[in-house]
């Protein structure tokens, strides 16, 4: 097994911008250090009410008894939980800017990307305080948010210092252990969409951002169980997967390395607001049911024999009048529907090697098949791992319906111009035959059909 503290300071190496990290039980102490280039200035907590009650006032003390100025925080009110708007972002940065100040995240995904963007807004750069193991997006660059109702992730640096103090960590909800779980989980898929883009000359693979998450993403998710019952070495490893999988994305320049077809179901869940007994969907919730859903669909398609006689016979791509008609059927007109049409103008452009993609999959496919099959994990399996991490993994879960989720694979590639296994489908004239097998009475959804009764993981 590697050492995941060595993993991490190599990943930090490769880092593009944060520069500290403290990973340990009492590492808020180090928050001063982590500080130190800011000395001059004052220092700003942003919060919410829980954040700022079990991390924000001890973060403003260690740092004011360390000599530094500390601002009067921002605490943010809003119930159930703080909504990512990058109306909020900005309105943050504007008070950044009035005080002068250096904000300090103190928080989990959506306090730190508020915080993150209103930096970039501000021109400042900030600080974070880990408050859960919840997701990715520490320290990652961009911030995904709503802007005019549409999840986007917009540009901004990462913070250039992470603290991560596991005592704090550990007090938690158990079930935002599960959704960092259900985050990690979806790097599986995102490996496998990422090499699929590679063999067929869409995008290539970087090859260390890469190594930095595929080659640990199995260990980070080897022991679910100890995950779930908050055992403290399992929570620091998940905490460091998690950083890492920021880092790898701060050196690529974008979220390749740790993002494909499953984030995009989670982002359609998010943009319509998905909830779920009152609250808003955990973003790490609804990618790790995304990660069973895609995991399902590469089985189907990996199951298939791909010759030069099953692509002639192919029905072909969707033409630019379906996509136009499934934009307007699955999004209300304005900006969620004009943002798709962007999207979706950028891969219609570079619908012209379609034949040599289709070309070079024939010619690669039984060396491309095992590679892929080594990469993902069964969608069985993967369903299991994430139930005894406490992660929802069925769309039950989050109160969604089978019938959605078909139709949700189809409106998933529609948001984003990256290229994954959803879009080769859709080369092949594949995607409605993938997604009726894994709904048939005997396919992957549809042996899961039933009462569609309600699973007992919370979101």
């Amino acid at each position: 097994m590697a050492d995941q503290a060595r993993v991490l300071d190599r990943a930090i190496g490769k880092a593009a911008v944060t520069r500290s990290v403290f990973v340990a039980p009492g590492a808020l102490a180090a928050l001063p250090e982590g500080a130190r280039d800011f000395k001059g200035k004052p220092l700003l907590v942003i919060a919410d009410d829980t954040t700022m009650d079990v991390a924000g006032r001890q973060a403003a003390s260690v740092l004011s008894g360390a000599g530094f100025a500390v601002a009067e925080p921002i605490v943010l009110h809003e119930k159930p939980r703080v909504k990512p708007h990058a109306a909020t972002a900005r309105d943050i940065a504007a008070a950044i800017r009035e005080r002068g100040a250096v904000p300090v995240s103190v928080g989990s995904g959506v306090i730190n990307d508020l915080t993150k963007y209103a930096a970039e807004v501000a021109g400042v750069p900030y600080v974070c305080v880990a408050t859960a193991a919840s997701m990715d997006g520490y320290a990652a660059s961009g911030a995904a948010l709503l802007d005019d109702g549409f999840k986007r992730t917009l540009g901004c640096a990462p913070p250039v210092t992470v603290v991560a103090d596991l005592d704090i960590v550990a007090q938690a909800p158990r079930r935002m252990a599960g959704w960092g779980y259900g985050d990690l989980a979806g790097k599986i898929v995102a490996g496998a969409d990422w090499k699929l883009a590679d063999a067929l000359g869409e995008e290539a693979v970087n090859p260390e951002p890469f190594a930095m998450v595929q080659d640990n993403v199995r260990e980070w998710l080897s022991r679910p169980g100890a995950v779930a019952a908050g055992d403290p070495d399992a929570t620091g490893d998940l905490v460091n997967g998690l950083l890492v999988a920021g880092f790898a994305m701060q050196a690529h320049g974008n979220s390749r390395p740790a993002s494909g077809a499953e984030h995009l179901i989670s982002h359609v869940w998010e943009m319509e607001r998905l909830t779920f007994q009152g609250e808003p969907a955990a973003h790490g919730a609804c990618v790790g049911i995304g990660t069973v859903a895609l995991l399902a669909l590469y089985e189907w398609f990996l199951a298939q024999d791909i010759t030069s006689e099953t692509v002639r016979a192919a029905s072909g791509a969707s033409s630019p009048e379906r996509i136009e008609a499934e934009i307007a059927a699955g999004f209300p007109e304005g900006h969620l529907a004009d943002s798709a049409r962007v999207e979706m103008a950028v891969k219609t452009a570079n619908a012209g090697r379609r034949a040599e993609r289709l070309a070079i999959l024939v010619e690669r496919w039984p060396a491309l098949r095992e590679d892929l099959r080594g990469t993902c994990v069964p969608a069985d399996t993967m369903e299991a791992w994430l139930r005894q991490a406490g992660a929802p993994a069925h769309p039950n879960d989050l109160g969604v319906p089978l019938a959605k989720l078909a139709a949700d694979y189809r409106r998933a590639r529609l948001i984003r111009r990256r290229y994954t296994i959803l879009d080769l489908l859709d080369d092949l004239g594949w995607l409605d035959r993938g997604i009726a097998a894994l709904f048939a009475q005997d396919g992957f959804w549809g042996r899961r059909s039933g009462a569609e009764t309600r699973h007992t993981a919370s979101a």
